[in-house]
């Protein structure tokens, strides 16, 4: 390699976004306001674990809810190890963030008699409060966060870049105290590292998934941020609280394809090979309890039995109304000869969400000053032990505009 492409190029902007999912893109729209923000993503602006979220989003909208209802499904699903006033912070604020993706544009769901969101439920649950765009949540809130984003002057999305590792003062060896001053960056494009600079650094990389073999997540879900937060000393925490998805999909075809959490909100039932509806046998909620519940149970039924899976039973429902409701499910089961209207689909745990990360304050600050982060990078002590379906987003929206509101 010639010695002009050793060189360090250095980027100087107010904020610096690591990751562009939707904690990422919304950190940079309400910091954008005022000041420059350089947002770096390691494939393209699309791909992250966002864009890949079927179910949909959390929040109390409907006239039977309550804001209590939803902490109290949020801390039983997390075992009781949720920190109480974060939890009341995300619910509660929950709406407004939800307003905000509405005034983007996000196409959700509406019920077309009524003209409102339809909201379905989800495992955990007590209420039906997931707002949803069909079964394609994530994609739909990534394209108006992306158009978004795009159109604003005082962003740059710098695709193809990955950040390496954080410069902070104490490693570059400067007097005083300690701060995250920005990070080093390998173009992959050009294959060179470069130095980026903020005056406040957002980490929002995602999670972990692809340390294990069976994940949900897109092979980007390599707990980069996180490795960086803690070589840089942020305090990391409840890393071995890791959610398992019950329902990934079990065929040789299908690279870590998930179905949807809100297949068994609208009906879909969960039997042993053999025909068995197992679920009442482990918990009163039967298929829509929490998802460790669900996803333990589904592991002792496959130990038990020596079967290779289970199935997710929808035939019993409406076949239009299932292609209607999970166009997306529906069509990539149909590519692999399966058709959820007359057959059962194939499916077994997998890991799905890192409920750890590096520890923040309610404002999205760590314990490195200068480095905020958010999303499931981050450990709020919203989750617990297990996180509640459709918090994930939920979380992101809020305490990205939380850490914006500090920048």
């Amino acid at each position: 390699m010639a010695s002009t492409d050793r060189q360090l190029d250095e980027h100087s902007f107010d904020s610096l976004v690591i990751g562009s999912g939707s904690a990422g893109l919304m950190y940079a729209l309400k910091v954008a306001e005022h000041g420059t923000v350089a947002v770096l993503t390691k494939r393209g602006k699309v791909e992250s674990n966002t864009r890949w979220a079927q179910g949909g989003i959390a929040a109390v909208m409907g006239a039977h809810d309550s804001f209590e209802s939803h902490i109290a499904d949020t801390i039983k699903a997390g075992d009781v190890l949720n920190n109480p006033e974060v939890v009341r912070v995300c619910v509660e604020e929950g709406p407004d963030r939800l307003a905000e993706l509405l005034s983007l544009g996000v196409s959700f769901t509406y019920r077309e008699q009524e003209g409102q969101l339809d909201l379905t439920r989800e495992g955990g649950h007590s209420e039906r409060r997931i707002v949803h765009a069909k079964d394609m949540t994530g994609l739909a809130v990534m394209e108006s966060l992306i158009q978004a984003v795009d159109e604003h002057p005082n962003i740059a999305v710098f695709e193809d870049h990955h950040a390496v590792d954080l410069i902070t003062r104490l490693r570059l060896g400067l007097p005083g105290p300690d701060r995250c001053l920005g990070a080093y960056v390998l173009n992959r494009k050009l294959r060179r590292i470069e130095t980026f600079v903020g005056k406040v650094v957002l980490l929002a990389t995602g999670g972990a998934g692809k340390v294990y073999r069976y994940t949900s997540n897109p092979d980007i879900a390599t707990g980069d941020g996180i490795a960086m937060g803690w070589r840089a000393g942020a305090d990391i925490a409840n890393m071995e609280f890791f959610q398992f998805h019950p329902t990934c999909l079990y065929h040789p075809g299908a690279k870590n394809f998930l179905i949807t959490e809100a297949c068994r909100g609208e009906g879909g039932i969960l039997r042993t090979l053999d025909g068995e509806a197992f679920m009442a046998r482990y918990h009163p909620q039967k298929d829509l309890a929490p998802r460790d519940v669900v996803a333990r149970a589904i592991d002792a039924e496959l130990k038990r039995l020596g079967d290779p899976h289970v199935n997710l039973d929808m035939t019993h429902l409406e076949p239009d109304e299932l292609v209607d409701r999970f166009p997306g499910v529906h069509g990539k089961l149909m590519s692999l000869g399966i058709d959820m209207r007359r057959q059962p689909i194939p499916v077994v745990p997998a890991a799905h969400y890192c409920c750890g990360g590096v520890c923040t304050d309610d404002f999205g600050r760590t314990s490195v000053p200068g480095l905020l982060a958010a999303g499931e990078t981050a450990h709020t002590g919203l989750h617990g032990a297990n996180r509640l379906a459709s918090n994930s987003i939920l979380e992101s929206l809020v305490f990205a505009h939380r850490a914006a509101s500090i920048t």
